[in-house]
């Protein structure tokens, strides 16, 4: 959080917490938190709010144990309103669905996080079956091997097929070299912190 205190005067002792998935962007909920509740939260390392109907704090998921693993938090501008940055362990909605406003309110880039986070797990759990599995037992240089020839495809669709033809061999290819920085060590993310770093530089 920032350096700035939380006024909680504004609202009464209690501020809104917006909380969202802090590998996709998406927008889980609303909640709201007093000083406890932020406290509980920075100690528990689960998000913890004021629940306005149980009149008490409560940590999500401490029932149904789909809870949210902190991040990070963030005040807004005017210190009134928190943003929470978390990871869900479970849908964060009571009616099953990941996000309270709904299942389709996830950016559309905000898939690539989430399979960046599956190909993390396949070359953890090495599941057997999978191809992603095959790819990681297959070694860095077969995998090298499939990033050049998807790379390959998709400048041939780029100039010989149609644009449904162009994107499926870019998904594969961008699959691939998931899968090929994740055999190295690194993440996605790595990818997108230095497209930002070239555009802020």
């Amino acid at each position: 959080m920032s350096m700035r205190d939380p006024d909680f005067a504004k609202g009464g002792g209690l501020l809104p917490a917006i909380v969202q998935h802090a590998r996709t962007g998406e927008v889980l909920m609303l909640g709201y938190m007093d000083a406890a509740a932020l406290a509980a939260t920075r100690e528990l390392g689960l998000v913890t709010f004021f629940s306005r109907s149980k009149q008490r704090l409560w940590t999500k998921g401490e029932t149904s144990g789909d809870t949210l693993a902190l991040v990070d938090l963030r005040l807004d501008c005017d210190a009134d309103t928190i943003l929470v940055r978390a990871l869900p362990a479970g849908p964060t909605c009571h009616t099953g669905t990941s996000s309270c406003f709904g299942d389709d309110v996830s950016p559309p880039l905000g898939f690539l996080a989430e399979l960046d986070a599956l190909v993390a797990s396949r070359y953890a759990e090495r599941p057997a079956g999978s191809y992603t599995t095959r790819l990681f037992e297959g070694g860095i240089r077969r995998i090298a091997q499939k990033v050049g020839e998807e790379g390959v495809e998709t400048a041939l669709a780029a100039v010989a097929e149609d644009d449904d033809a162009l994107i499926g061999e870019a998904a594969d290819l961008v699959f691939h070299l998931m899968v090929v920085l994740r055999a190295r060590g690194l993440g996605f993310d790595a990818v997108a912190a230095k497209l930002v770093e070239r555009h802020t530089g």
